[in-house]
């Protein structure tokens, strides 16, 4: 069951990736230029997601949109996985109060709301890609530290790492070739099930003014740039967007929850003698 449900979310996934890089460069068309002509034209044939009070292509654009999306949060849950992965790794590894201090943290950290954490951190950068990143992996990687602690502290009771440790193997050593590789898995998973909460972090900073410039396009500005017309008749500027968006985000939730399932199966119970 869970093969059958990566294959479909898999299969859907790559239909969007597809649209995505393959409309704005198959159709040579470009998103920034205006024809007020054209403003706000209703679905049709020729026009098969409408267009918005500019004239733009919503086709096209909604492609290049869902393209930064992708691709601003593939990159913030990277970062938020390595973060996490190296903070729940050297905690483990360090023990004492070096750990202890690193979950205090972690604990200040997960307290504060991830929105609002985002929001201050893109106002001091405003309209860069690059802070709307970091304001995402800075925010994310607590879940990530906390997992891949927990797995580290179990392989250091391991008997080979105990070996490793008598035979004068360094904490490097141990990280880089013991607790890394193990808890590779776990990081796959986290990137994975990250993706979702980039995406409609990215749209929410967008759609409320901090995150990419009105003239990038991404899920978040559409969305921003759809109220008004949708005050106008223009339904379609807010449906195909948001529905690309809940989409995307679905996929790849049902990808990571079955990739969890299919890499990391539970361990069977012990029954009671």
């Amino acid at each position: 069951m869970a093969e059958r449900r990566l294959i479909l979310a898999l299969a859907v996934l790559a239909a969007v990736v597809l649209y995505a890089i393959g409309v704005p460069w198959y159709s040579g068309v470009d998103d920034r230029l205006t024809d007020f002509a054209t403003a706000r034209q209703a679905p049709s044939g020729q026009w098969w997601f409408g267009t918005d009070s500019a004239g733009r292509s919503l086709f096209v654009r909604i492609a290049a949109a869902l393209r930064t999306s992708l691709l601003v949060a593939a990159c913030a849950a990277a970062v938020s996985t390595v973060l996490g992965v190296l903070i729940g790794a050297l905690s483990a590894l360090a023990g004492g109060w070096v750990d202890r201090a690193v979950m205090r943290f972690a604990d200040t950290a997960n307290a504060l709301p991830h929105l609002l954490l985002g929001i201050v951190i893109v106002a001091l950068f405003r309209g860069n890609a690059l802070a709307v990143v970091l304001s995402i992996g800075l925010t994310h990687w607590v879940q990530v530290a906390r997992i891949v602690r927990a797995e580290s502290l179990s392989l250091r009771e391991r008997e080979y790492i105990s070996a490793a440790v008598l035979a004068g193997a360094s904490r490097a050593h141990l990280l880089l070739r013991h607790l890394l590789p193990a808890v590779a898995p776990q990081a796959l998973i986290a990137v994975v099930l990250l993706l979702p909460h980039a995406i409609w972090h990215e749209s929410t900073l967008s759609f409320l003014g901090f995150g990419l410039p009105p003239h990038e396009p991404s899920l978040g500005t559409l969305l921003e740039e759809a109220r008004s017309s949708l005050l106008l008749g223009g339904w379609w500027t807010l449906v195909f967007p948001a529905g690309l968006l809940v989409l995307t985000t679905v996929a790849v939730a049902v990808a990571g929850s079955s990739l969890r399932t299919l890499l990391l199966p539970p361990k069977p119970s012990r029954m009671p003698r």
